[in-house]
C-alpha cells in the first residue's frame, strides 16, 4: 500500500513508526512531516489543514490510504475530498467531525444517545454565561464550543475564575472563532482517562486506554496544555472495563449518527470521568490523541496498517488489534514559556542517545532541523520521550533516563507523570 499520513507531531511520528514496521507497506508520505518522520518516509511541504494541496498529492503519489493524524484537517473536509476523488480515507467526514468541531453538536448526540455525561448549558453572548455561572457557583467547566488546540477547556475552582475565562472567550476573542459561544457544564469528579476504538458504522474495536496528564506543572497545577505526558493502561482500568465503557459511551453514539445519516469511521477519542455514578463522558475526539497516541502505539503488536484500511473500507469487524502486557509512559519535553510563549530556536542534542537506552522511544513533534543539519526546537511541545516496562515503574524510569540523555537549554517536563499511578498501584 502507498499511504500519506498527514499531521506534523508526536502523535504523526508514533503513526509514522507504527506504519512503517508493516509488511504491506510500500511507500509512505507524511504531510507535512517533521524530522523524525524524515527517517519513516518521505515529507511533503503542505500544511494538514490543505486539503486540496493533500488530495493532489494523493492523485499524484498513487495514494491507496490516506490517514488523518490531528483534527482540523477532518473538520475542514479532508474525507468528504478524498471520498469525491475515490481515495480511501480513514477518518470522519466532516459532518461527523462535528463531534470534535463542536462541544454543543456532542453534548446534542449524548442527549439524543442516553450517555450519561455532565449537565450543560450553551451560551452565545456573555452576559447570560456570566449570570448562569452566578447562579450555579462553582466548580464549574467552561468549554469554547469550537476547536481550540486542547486549550478550550477551563476548569474553573471558583466564580472568578469562570467569568474571567468566559470574558477571555467571548469578549477578548482569546481563542478565535473557537470561544465565540462557549459550553458551560458541571464539574464532574473522579479519575479521567482516554478510551480509543477504531470505528466503522456501528462497529467498534476496542484500541486501548491511556491517562493523561494535562496541566502544565507538577501535582496538575498551572493552565491546561494538549498534554504534558501520558501512561497506558490506566491503573483500574482494565480490558473488560474499557469494553464496558464503549457500550456505554461509544457504541450508543454511533448507532445513533447512523440515525443522523452521518456515520463515523476512524479513531474515536472518548475522554471520560471515572466517577462513583459510573463513567460520563467529558468529550469526543475524532483521532489518536497527543500524547496518549504514543504511550499507547508503543506497546501495539499487531499490524496498525491494515486496522487502518479496514476503518476507511468498512471491513473492521475482522480486524485484529493486539498489545503487549507491558505498561508505558510518554513525557513531553516543551519549550520554556508553553503554553504561552514558547521559546523558539534552542539546539537539541542527545536524541540518538535517549533512543539507544533500551526501550526507550523519543518521537518528534515541534522541531526543525537547521541550515547546519541541527535539530532545534520550533514550538510548543517539542519532544516527547516514550518507554515501556514490565511495571509502570520500570517504564517511568527508563523514559526519565531517557529525558534525561536529552541536552536542551530551554526544556521544561513535567516530573510526575505517573506519580498518582503508581500510588493507586501501591
Amino acid at each position: 500500500m502507498r499511504v500519506l499520513l498527514v499531521g506534523s507531531g508526536g502523535r504523526e511520528h508514533a503513526m509514522a513508526a507504527a506504519i512503517a514496521r508493516s509488511p504491506l507497506l510500500e511507500a509512505l508520505f507524511i504531510a507535512p512531516g517533521n524530522p523524525g518522520t524524515a527517517a519513516l518516509g518521505t515529507n511533503v511541504a503542505i500544511a494538514a489543514d490543505d486539503v486540496a494541496g493533500l488530495v493532489a498529492l494523493a492523485r499524484t503519489e498513487r495514494i491507496d490510504l490516506v490517514v488523518p493524524g490531528p483534527e482540523a484537517p477532518l473538520v475542514a473536509g479532508l474525507a468528504d475530498a478524498c471520498d469525491a476523488a475515490g481515495i480511501a480515507c480513514a477518518g470522519p467526514t466532516r459532518a461527523a467531525a462535528e463531534l470534535e468541531g463542536s462541544k454543543s453538536f456532542t453534548k446534542e448526540v449524548c442527549d439524543a444517545a442516553r450517555i450519561p455525561t455532565a449537565r450543560w448549558e450553551r451560551f452565545d453572548s456573555m452576559a447570560p454565561a456570566l449570570e448562569f455561572v452566578r447562579r450555579r457557583g462553582a466548580p464549574i467547566v467552561i468549554k469554547a464550543d469550537g476547536l481550540a488546540a486542547g486549550k478550550g477547556v477551563v476548569v474553573a475552582m471558583t466564580e472568578t475564575e469562570a467569568e474571567d475565562a468566559i470574558r477571555a472567550m467571548m469578549d477578548d476573542a482569546s481563542l478565535g472563532d473557537a470561544g465565540r459561544s462557549v459550553v458551560i457544564e458541571e464539574c464532574l469528579v473522579g479519575d479521567e482517562v482516554s478510551l480509543f476504538a477504531f470505528c466503522a458504522g456501528e462497529t467498534a474495536v476496542l484500541i486501548g486506554a491511556a491517562q493523561d496528564h494535562k496541566r502544565i506543572g507538577e501535582g496538575d497545577t498551572g493552565p491546561n496544555t494538549g498534554g504534558m505526558g501520558a501512561v497506558s493502561p490506566p491503573t483500574g482500568f482494565d480490558r473488560a472495563r474499557q469494553e464496558a465503557a464503549l457500550d456505554i459511551l461509544v457504541r450508543p453514539m454511533l448507532d445513533e449518527m447512523v440515525r443522523r445519516g452521518t456515520p463515523f469511521r476512524g479513531v474515536i477519542f472518548a475522554g471520560l470521568m471515572l466517577t462513583d455514578d459510573g463513567p460520563k463522558l467529558i468529550e469526543y475526539n475524532v483521532r489518536f490523541g497527543d500524547p496518549e497516541a504514543q504511550a499507547l502505539l508503543i506497546r501495539l503488536e499487531s499490524d496498525l496498517l491494515p486496522a487502518l484500511a479496514s476503518v476507511a473500507d468498512g471491513t473492521l469487524d475482522t480486524t485484529d488489534i493486539r498489545f503487549s502486557d507491558d505498561h508505558s509512559i510518554s513525557i513531553v519535553l516543551a519549550a520554556r514559556g508553553y503554553p504561552g510563549k514558547p521559546t523558539a530556536g534552542g539546539v537539541i542534542d542527545g536524541i540518538a542517545e535517549a533512543n539507544h537506552l533500551p526501550d526507550v522511544h523519543v518521537f518528534h513533534a515541534g522541531t526543525r532541523q537547521d541550515a547546519e543539519g541541527r535539530i532545534v526546537a520550533a514550538w510548543g511541545r517539542v519532544l516527547t520521550v516514550c518507554a515501556t516496562g514490565t511495571t509502570l515503574a520500570e517504564a517511568r524510569s527508563r523514559a526519565y533516563h531517557g529525558v534525561a540523555a536529552i541536552r536542551w537549554d530551554d526544556a521544561i517536563w513535567r516530573r510526575d507523570i505517573g506519580e498518582r499511578a503508581l500510588r493507586g498501584e501501591a
